[in-house]
């Protein structure tokens, strides 16, 4: 199993420079941990292509086809005060985003929930420093 940040998933879904690096990843492990808010960030990411006329209606569809399939067959860690609590470490601790501490706080929570040792998956420089720094085995 492998934590995957938002920034990884939407190469899954829309024609990306790295899009074909995070499929062969999917290939190697197709089981995929997400953060709850993993699947509002993807579509924020459509419409934001598709405010920029980067992205079509017809591409949107497909890409939100993608993101139903991988949806279903993703493990969700759900918001909780644990989350919460060490999202606010790692914003003390690091330069992040509301959004990319609480995707690392997510991918730390299910490791110490016995998840055991998992890649992380991510396109974002400042949030696989992060990760490295708190120990994950951080996959480019």
């Amino acid at each position: 199993m492998r934590f995957w940040d938002s920034s990884a998933l939407v190469a899954l879904l829309v024609e990306e420079p790295d899009s074909s690096l995070r499929a062969a990843r999917l290939t190697e492990d197709p089981v995929l941990a997400v953060w709850w808010g993993a699947r509002v960030e993807c579509e924020s990411a459509i419409q934001r292509r598709m405010r920029d006329s980067s992205l079509t209606d017809q591409g949107a569809r497909l890409a939100r086809q993608r993101l139903r399939e991988l949806v279903d067959s993703w493990r969700e860690v759900a918001p909780s005060p644990v989350v919460r609590t060490l999202a606010i470490r790692l914003l003390r601790t690091h330069p992040l985003r509301c959004a990319d501490a609480l995707q690392l706080a997510a991918a730390l929570t299910l490791i110490s929930a016995g998840a055991g040792s998992m890649g992380f998956v991510c396109a974002d420089r400042r949030l696989n420093d992060a990760a490295d720094i708190e120990g994950l085995n951080v996959l480019e």
